[in-house]
């Protein structure tokens, strides 16, 4: 069993107002006496942070910019709150090391949640990862700067959650008999959808997803499987497997989280209803099992589970993640920033929702890998990464659709 502190463990919650944030603190909410939250960082839901501000009483606070770090600070003093309020991505670092931290769950989408993911494993901590891209992107580098601090780095994504908890403990899976990974996938809100339809898909529709309540970037990239690609990469990166070991399946419910197949034949999964408080509560409490609040899963009222394999003709981008893999290098950072630039001009009405995929694999093939040897050399491959995807949009037809 791990040693505790004396007291409450601190706990920094980098993205509190996006859907992780806020599950992870009604989680945290439900134990006091075990948790405290010391961090709360936002990027644009102010108002909602005002709020947690005032219900967990942090000693600190992170806002993107001076102005509405003052206006915050300002509106927590009236209300007799006494949070320090902090400005800048510099200050997102500084409440990930902060002293008074044991405990740092990512939660900020995109590469925008690289460094702060960095200053945890370097001071050392637990640092939980719902956040795909800082695995992604610097997958091994990160692993090894936490082998130099002794930072334990655990999975908050569904998926990546259901096989560390199918894993023998402490043993890594070519050492375990592991034959391969499933990682399952709802297929998202066109599981079913012709590819003829894609052209006219608008964000609202991209962004209603059947099984889960996300941000708006991570939902387009469920409905193009670009989702299922980064994790893809970064299973390869926690677990230490080829990305010939992972294998996608579609499982429209949503209650298998993903599995393990044993050479001996065995596939274990983790079950569970489609509820992110679950692997939270795993991550917060491990190696001990701690209340989520969750409601019990019922097989018998869900009837049946299905499986299918991805189509990826029509969801290329899965395709492009696993080509990245492959390759390696800084090919997945590259992967990533392009996708970024294509999801927010999709967002924005400046492309269309089928164009996304051409427009990484154009970036990919434009910009061919290199050692990702450094953190300096994968932050400027992003760049690069970024300034092409943008030049590709510029150059295409605007053919978007804005949101209803």
């Amino acid at each position: 069993m791990r040693k505790r502190g004396q007291g409450p463990e601190g706990v920094a919650v980098l993205g509190a107002t996006g859907s992780i944030g806020v599950n992870t603190l009604k989680v945290l909410a439900m134990h006091p006496e075990r948790f405290r939250v010391i961090a709360l960082t936002a990027h644009r839901q102010i108002d909602r942070l005002q709020e947690q501000c005032l219900t967990f009483r942090p000693p600190l606070a992170v806002v993107p910019e001076a102005h509405a770090a003052e206006a915050l600070a300002e509106a927590l003093r009236r209300a007799g709150c006494e949070t320090e309020v902090l400005a800048g991505p510099e200050a997102l670092s500084t409440a990930a090391a902060d002293a008074r931290v044991a405990t740092v769950v990512c939660g900020i989408v995109g590469a925008a949640g690289l460094d702060s993911a960095w200053a945890a494993v370097r001071a050392g901590k637990r640092v939980l990862f719902a956040n795909k891209e800082p695995l992604v992107m610097s997958g091994h580098l990160l692993l090894a700067e936490a082998a130099a601090s002794g930072a334990e780095l655990l999975p908050l994504d569904s998926e990546h959650n259901a096989i560390f908890q199918c894993l023998p403990p402490g043993r890594v899976p070519s050492e375990a008999g592991v034959r391969r990974i499933l990682l399952t996938c709802s297929g998202g809100p066109f599981r079913d959808t012709p590819a003829s339809h894609f052209a006219h898909v608008t964000p609202d529709e991209a962004c209603a997803h059947p099984r889960w309540v996300m941000g708006r970037k991570i939902s387009v990239d469920s409905a193009t499987l670009m989702n299922k690609g980064l994790e893809l990469i970064e299973a390869c990166r926690l677990f230490g497997v080829k990305p010939a070991d992972v294998e996608v399946v579609i499982h429209p419910q949503s209650v298998i989280h993903s599995l393990v197949e044993y050479v001996d034949g065995s596939v274990l999964a983790q079950l569970g209803n489609p509820d992110m408080r679950t692997p939270i509560a795993h991550a917060l409490g491990f190696p001990e099992r701690i209340a989520a609040g969750v409601t019990r899963l019922d097989l018998a009222t869900i009837g049946r589970l299905e499986f299918a394999p991805p189509d990826e003709v029509r969801f290329p981008a899965l395709r492009l993640a696993r080509e990245a893999a492959e390759v390696g290098g800084s090919a997945p950072a590259v992967l990533n920033a392009a996708n970024e630039v294509a999801v927010e001009a999709f967002l924005q009405g400046e492309l269309s929702f089928a164009a996304i995929p051409a427009v990484i694999e154009a970036v990919l093939s434009a910009q061919p890998a290199v050692p990702a040897a450094s953190l300096e050399a994968i932050l400027a491959e992003d760049e690069r990464a970024r300034a092409l995807a943008r030049e590709r949009i510029d150059a295409s037809p605007k053919r978007g659709v804005k949101a209803c």
